[in-house]
């Protein structure tokens, strides 16, 4: 109340200024670009974390965002100019992430001049999972770390075995992923045997990738999950109790229609004119990342069901790794598809190819971005995992019923031309399957596409940020209704 006993106008909430610090591979970055984005279009100030090449290929934004670019080490065996992983092969991300733990100090370096300036203080950090650093520089200066974890059913599909324990140690879930002896049914043994690569060494630390997790998830304040209930049924809450930090989503960030990555841009593309003269929902798109290449092998093994199928395709198909072109795919296929199918091995603008009317399936390794991406326009899908998060996220989506997965060896996770082929029938042709998928995909169309409700998610973090304050010596909890909830 004023003099008059009239009620005051309250003044406007300051904004915060945040920084984000993205892993160093596209599948991460352009989810945090989107994140930045709407953080930025919301008045705060923003502070956007990663080398100087990957900062350099970023799309472009719609906001004022601060790129901070810091200097990636040299490391012998790193590739001249390799920042990201979409630099490196396979082989060699050993010395990607020996570059990226020298990350540390210019990082705090950054931190320490940013809580040094006059009202340039960060109220919050949000670290990728792996940024063991990043929470540890916070610490130092008292400033918040959030941690930004990507999926549920990673977390929930890796700790099985752990989640089965009556007492869990707050923090410990990467951990006690590390000790579960034994696999669980629903993982196929050769994913079960691959994610034996989260417990190896990596770089001159010697630390695995499950350490760096564990190491983040102890420093941080809370976690923050590129995810929500309505996406994740049962494994959410169950990430939430493994966990053991408070848990906040962040809703499913899909690419903004009028971002430099959206429906409408690039549709002179080469691609996207070759859809052009396609009929509505004849083309199978396939698209199975830039990360993970699959061997020669099995590229062939793809086409040529592809081929079997006899359904119209467009395939973004990254060369394998030392394969002569003329090797790449089989003997004559080229010439056999003609005029129904399309290969290309360059870059192509997946979102303005997953608008296009033309396509009616998503042949996919389901990472988190395709999958978001897909399923924002109603695609139903053909599934072949590879790597990571990518089994759980297959299986949650073959739980929703959205599509199919290609028929695996239990044992090394080969595939060959009859299981792609009948997959990609049952998803395209086969009426009867293909219905059921089509009509599964547009309810998740309804979750993906649901713009009230993913800026809903992003302003209920907003608060959750802003119900942690720092006094200059802690951080606490402020009393609120809606802080830290843990699903």
């Amino acid at each position: 109340m004023d003099a008059t006993g009239s009620s005051a106008p309250s003044s406007p909430a300051r904004p915060l200024r945040i920084v984000l610090c993205p892993w160093l591979a596209f599948g991460h970055m352009l989810p945090y670009l989107e994140l930045a984005e709407r953080l930025a279009s919301r008045g705060h100030r923003v502070s956007y974390v990663s080398t100087p090449r990957n900062l350099a290929r970023l799309p472009p934004r719609r906001h004022a965002i601060d790129l901070v670019p810091l200097q990636l080490p040299r490391v012998e065996g790193l590739p001249d100019g390799a920042e990201s992983t979409n630099d490196v092969p396979g082989d060699r991300l050993e010395h990607l992430w020996e570059a990226f733990d020298g990350l540390a100090v210019p990082f705090a370096e950054f931190l320490a001049a940013a809580c040094a300036d006059d009202g340039g203080r960060p109220d919050w950090v949000l670290a990728d999972t792996f940024h063991h650093w990043a929470p540890t520089a916070c610490l130092k200066h008292e400033v918040p770390c959030a941690m930004l974890q990507a999926s549920a059913a990673f977390i929930a599909a890796s700790a099985c075995g752990a989640s089965e324990r009556e007492e869990l140690a707050a923090a410990s879930v990467f951990e006690e992923i590390s000790v579960v002896a034994v696999r669980p049914a629903a993982i196929p043994r050769y994913e079960w045997e691959r994610s034996a690569a989260l417990l190896a060494p990596l770089g001159a630390s010697g630390m695995s990738v499950l350490r760096r997790c564990s190491l983040t998830l102890d420093r941080c304040t809370v976690v923050a999950m590129r995810s929500c209930p309505e996406w994740e049924l049962e494994a959410f809450p169950l990430a939430a109790r493994l966990l053991g930090k408070p848990l906040v989503p962040l809703g499913l960030l899909p690419p903004s229609p009028d971002g430099g990555r959206g429906a409408s841009a690039n549709r002179d593309h080469a691609t996207v004119r070759w859809l052009d003269a396609q009929p509505a929902e004849s083309v199978v798109y396939v698209a199975l990342g830039s990360e993970v290449p699959l061997p020669v092998e099995l590229v062939h093994e793809l086409a040529l069901g592809l081929e079997l199928a006899g359904t119209r395709f467009l395939w973004a198909l990254r060369k394998p790794s030392g394969v002569p072109d003329g090797d790449v795919l089989p003997a004559g296929f080229l010439e056999r598809t003609h005029g129904h199918g399309l290969v290309t091995m360059v870059w192509v603008p997946q979102i303005t190819i997953l608008a296009h009317d033309a396509v009616g399936a998503f042949l996919t390794h389901c990472g988190r971005s395709s999958l978001i991406e897909g399923l924002l326009y109603g695609h139903p899908l053909v599934m072949l995992p590879i790597s990571g998060d990518q089994g759980p996220n297959a299986r949650l989506m073959e739980g929703r019923k959205v599509g199919l997965q290609v028929a695996r060896d239990e044992d090394d996770g080969s595939f060959d031309r009859h299981g792609v082929a009948s997959a990609v029938r049952a998803v395209m042709v086969e009426e009867d399957t293909r219905r059921v998928f089509v009509a599964n995909a547009m309810k998740m169309q309804e979750i993906v596409g649901n713009e009230e409700l993913q800026e809903r998610y992003v302003d209920e973090f907003v608060q959750q940020l802003r119900s942690y304050a720092t006094d200059g010596k802690t951080c606490r909890v402020l009393p609120s209704s809606t802080a830290a909830e843990t699903y």
